[in-house]
């Protein structure tokens, strides 16, 4: 029988129901989606339905015996939103809606969310792209984060909130998008490799240097 978290469960304040959240790709959802929500929440009378930082929906207040039919109606795949994995990667509107997008963010988020969404890793890590230097997304504060300018996409490593918050730092600059993907590919290799069990990647950073990361980039 599976725990509870590997169904996707998170137990609640009242330590008696739970909250599921969807795994919603870059945050982009279909009227369709919306419904289908809706309907599985008012079924099984949700207390909430909260929209999270990682930009998912969250169905909040499910009873405990309900879980396995809400998965079942939802027809989605489970958000990473707990454990050493690679977490929902967030992404700005870029150049596909912004007018001041530089880069493609929602592309290039997708990608990435395709490939690494739930990866395990020695520790939580988070990513974020930002189509131009306002980084809406938030790429300073996450693990890796992509930055979009009139030159190519800026990589920045390290970076987190939380109790120990960190800014994360510039790596490499002026990437095209086969580059880009092909650097936050190798970041990640180098700290599988090196990281410590539970060790976020700036603090990786802080232990061994910013060395064994550009190195692995040349």
């Amino acid at each position: 029988m599976l725990k509870l978290g590997e169904k996707g469960a998170i137990l609640q304040r009242d330590n008696k129901t739970y909250a599921v959240a969807p795994h919603i790709p870059c945050g982009v959802i279909t009227p369709e989606l919306l419904r289908r929500i809706a309907d599985v929440s008012e079924k099984y009378n949700a207390k909430a339905i909260k929209i999270t930082g990682a930009a998912r929906i969250a169905i909040v207040g499910i009873e405990e015996e309900h879980i396995d039919q809400v998965w079942d109606e939802l027809q989605l795949e489970k958000g990473a939103a707990v454990g050493l994995c690679v977490r929902s990667v967030r992404a700005c509107p870029g150049t596909t809606f912004c007018k001041v997008g530089r880069q493609d963010a929602l592309g290039i988020g997708m990608e990435l969310d395709k490939r690494y969404h739930a990866k395990e890793l020695p520790g939580k890590f988070k990513m974020a792209v930002s189509g131009c230097h306002l980084s809406c997304a938030e790429s300073w504060v996450r693990d890796i984060g992509l930055i979009g300018k009139k030159d190519g996409w800026t990589v920045v490593i390290g970076g987190n909130v939380g109790a120990e918050p960190r800014i994360a730092e510039e790596i490499v600059s002026g990437l095209d998008d086969a580059e880009v993907l092909k650097v936050v590919d190798k970041l990640v290799q180098c700290y599988q490799k090196n990281a410590e069990k539970r060790e976020r990647l700036g603090k990786t950073i802080e232990r061994i240097g910013m060395a064994p990361f550009e190195d692995a980039i040349k």
